[in-house]
């Protein structure tokens, strides 16, 4: 059995779950007897699509198949350039109408294999109900607007959320420095002090703690002890970060989003090796951590 060299298109190194989808495509990769090399794009979309076409383009370089999660865009033209070069194509964490129509004249395996994004927002909308039944306001921190994913997750939310509770939204970049930053800046507002604020509801883990980071250094001491006796929620819910923070009392709760590059792995390798197309598109189910009748129960 040949072995395949796969190439891993991530976003960046300082996200725990992007950690997370490079343990699981190493991982895949063994089980699978293939190699795998895994690239880091820095949260720049020029960079990612820079990295990939250098390897489409040398023939020294050229992988078997390109698994990608897109910092920006779909990378339609990436995917017309993989494809035409014969290399196979595995869209990570986002759906695309491209898929469909490369794979009509395409040999090599075309597919997408996401996380339902908008079933986790759904999740933390659930979870918002469940700490905010008398009311209040959310701190709601996205990630960036380029993105699928912080999208799909802000229309869950806002599909499960009681209508009476609020949402101040403001922008990071999945990062727990942008969460930070985030909440630094929007503290500097005068108008922050006077919204009814209960929850801190984030689009992910890492900008969470990252918010919570932010809050520790309010210099008044019971302004910053009000803050911190908030809830504060993520998404990824990564075993060591994620779902370790919620055992500590850093999170209230976290929504589980198992990483899709091992499933991604193992769909590219046997259609390779076996000459068959398959799903173009494969959904991986989120859920709540703790589960929801555990958060109404009280914290663990």
């Amino acid at each position: 059995m040949t072995k395949l060299n796969l190439l891993v298109s991530l976003i960046t190194k300082d996200n725990d779950f992007q950690m997370e989808q490079a343990a699981a495509a190493e991982d895949a990769a063994r089980r699978f007897d293939a190699s795998v090399q895994i690239v880091y794009a820095g949260n720049s979309a020029i960079t990612q699509s820079q990295q990939l076409l250098t390897s489409i383009q040398n023939p020294s370089q050229r992988p078997d198949a390109i698994l990608v999660e897109p910092v920006g865009t779909a990378m339609v033209q990436v995917a017309a350039a993989a494809v035409a070069a014969g290399i196979g194509w595995g869209l990570i964490n986002r759906e695309a109408e491209y898929i469909a129509k490369l794979r009509e004249t395409s040999r090599a395996p075309i597919f997408a294999v996401a996380v339902d994004n908008e079933e986790a927002g759904r999740i933390q909308g659930r979870q918002f109900a469940v700490f905010l039944k008398e009311g209040g306001g959310i701190l709601y921190i996205e990630g960036p607007s380029t993105g699928e994913v912080a999208r799909l997750r802000k229309l869950g939310m806002q599909s499960t959320k009681p209508r009476e509770v609020s949402t101040k939204a403001v922008r990071g970049d999945w990062t727990e420095a942008s969460g930070y930053k985030a909440v630094r800046s929007w503290l500097a507002l005068g108008t922050s002090q006077n919204m009814d604020i209960r929850l801190i509801g984030c689009q992910n883990d890492a900008m969470a703690i990252g918010a919570r980071k932010a809050f520790e250094e309010v210099s008044e001491g019971q302004a910053r002890k009000n803050w911190l006796s908030l809830p504060f929620t993520g998404i990824d819910g990564a075993p060591k970060t994620g779902q370790e923070w919620v055992r500590r009392g850093l999170l209230a709760a976290t929504v589980l989003t198992p990483p899709p590059t091992g499933l991604a792995v193992e769909i590219m390798t046997k259609a390779i090796r076996s000459g068959v197309q398959p799903p173009p598109y494969t959904s991986i189910k989120p859920s709540s951590y703790p589960a929801l009748e555990e958060i109404v129960a009280g914290p663990s």
